[in-house]
C-alpha cells in the first residue's frame, strides 16, 4: 500500500544515480557497534555540533544516510575522531527514533513537512501583544504543530509593559493552554519553573523579543537582537539557525529562527483531536477521513447522516462544552491554504 502524501517529508526524496554511475550498491553495512551516542546541538553547513558525554564533537553525516535529514534535538550515533579536538571530524552514522517533532512546510501548498527540531518536551510560543501586533493565526498554526508533533504547548507573552495582554488570553482560556507573561523583557518566575528541567522549544515571529528572553534565561548566550521596522510593523531576522543552550538551574532551551509564515500542509486533524480529550472520545462515530468540520447549514442534510461529524452530537449530549469544539474547528481551519497566515 503506497505512504498518503500527508506522511511525506524531505527524507522521502530519492535522486537517481546518473548513467554513468556503474558501481554496484553493495547491500552489506557495518554494525558500528563502537558508535558513541550523542545529541546535536547544532547545524551548520553539513557540520554537526554534538554532545557526546562532557564535551562537543562537531561531525559530518556518513554516506549511508542518503538524504536524511539530522536536526537540533536528534539523538545520533557518532564513529571515528570523537575526541573533540580542533580540526577533527566524526562520522554521523545512525540517527535514533524521535519522541517529538516540531515541523512546518514551505507553505500551506507544499506538502513535504521539514523538521525543524526533535525530541523537545514542549513548545513555548513566544508572542509579544504589542510593537509588533499579536497574530493569533501564527499563534494556532505554532498549536497545530505542537499537538501534531507531540509537543506540550506553552503561550509566553512579551512585552507586557507596553500594553495589556488581558484580550489574548480570554482568545485562548478554552483550549486548556498554559500562558506565562514577561515584563520588560524579564522572565517570571513562572517562566523560569515551567521550564527548569525541561528540553524546550521557543518559536515565534520576529521582533517578538525572543532573542531578548533568551539572553535573560541564559546568561551569556549573545543572542542577536532586532528592532521592529516602524513602516512594515514587522521584525528583522537575526537569529538564522535553531541552536540548544544550557538553563543555569536546569534544564534546555532551543532558540529557533524567526519565522513570519508557518505552513501546515496535510497534518492529520486527528492528531490535532487528541489534544482535546473532552471530545475525543465523541469522534468514534465519525465517517472514515471526516475533517470535523462545522455543518453547512445550507447543504442538504443526508437522510443516512453518513457525510456528518459526529462531533455535533457528541457536544448536543453534554460530553463537551460547545465552545472546545468551536476551538477544535478554529484550530484546524488554519490548515485551509485559502485562509491568511
Amino acid at each position: 500500500m503506497s505512504r498518503r502524501v500527508r506522511d511525506l517529508d524531505e527524507d522521502d526524496v530519492r535522486v537517481r544515480p546518473g548513467r554513468s554511475s556503474t558501481r554496484p550498491r553493495s547491500q552489506l553495512r557495518p554494525a558500528h557497534d563502537e558508535a558513541i551516542s550523542a545529541i546535536v546541538l547544532a547545524v551548520d553547513r553539513g557540520r554537526f555540533t554534538c554532545e557526546v558525554d562532557d564535551h562537543e564533537v562537531v561531525a559530518v553525516k556518513a554516506r549511508e544516510l542518503g538524504r536524511k535529514s539530522v536536526v537540533v534535538g536528534d539523538h545520533v550515533a557518532l564513529v571515528g575522531d570523537v575526541s573533540g579536538t580542533t580540526d577533527t571530524l566524526a562520522r554521523l552514522i545512525r540517527i535514533d527514533p524521535r519522541t517529538s517533532v516540531l515541523r512546518r512546510s514551505a507553505d500551506d501548498g507544499d506538502p513535504i513537512e521539514r523538521i525543524i527540531v526533535a525530541n523537545a518536551e514542549q513548545l513555548a510560543i513566544v508572542c509579544a501583544v504589542a510593537n509588533p501586533e499579536p497574530q493569533p493565526r501564527l499563534i494556532d498554526r505554532y498549536l497545530v504543530a505542537a499537538f501534531d508533533g507531540g509537543l506540550e504547548p506553552l503561550l509566553v507573552l512579551t512585552k507586557t509593559d507596553l500594553a495589556d495582554p488581558a484580550a489574548l488570553i480570554e482568545a485562548y482560556a478554552l483550549l486548556d493552554l498554559r500562558i506565562v507573561s514577561t515584563h520588560d523583557g524579564e522572565p517570571s518566575e513562572e517562566l523560569r519553573a515551567t521550564l527548569h528541567d525541561r528540553l524546550t522549544v521557543l518559536a515565534g515571529s520576529s521582533g517578538v523579543g525572543k532573542s531578548t528572553l533568551i539572553n535573560a534565561l541564559v546568561p551569556g548566550a549573545g543572542r542577536a537582537t532586532g528592532d521592529v521596522n516602524a513602516v512594515t510593523g514587522r521584525g528583522r531576522h537575526v537569529s538564522t539557525s535553531a541552536v540548544v543552550l544550557d538553563l543555569p538551574d536546569g534544564g534546555r532551551v532551543i532558540d529557533t529562527p524567526g519565522i513570519r509564515s508557518f505552513g501546515l500542509a496535510h497534518v492529520d486533524p486527528d492528531r490535532v483531536l487528541r489534544a482535546f480529550p473532552d471530545l475525543a472520545p465523541g469522534a468514534a462515530e465519525c465517517p472514515r477521513g471526516c475533517e470535523h468540520e462545522a455543518p453547512n447549514p445550507d447543504a442538504p442534510r443526508a437522510a443516512d447522516d453518513i457525510a456528518r461529524c459526529a462531533l455535533d452530537d457528541w457536544v448536543a449530549a453534554g460530553h463537551a462544552e460547545p465552545a472546545r469544539l468551536d476551538s477544535l474547528r478554529r484550530l484546524l481551519a488554519v490548515r485551509d491554504p485559502l485562509l491568511p497566515s
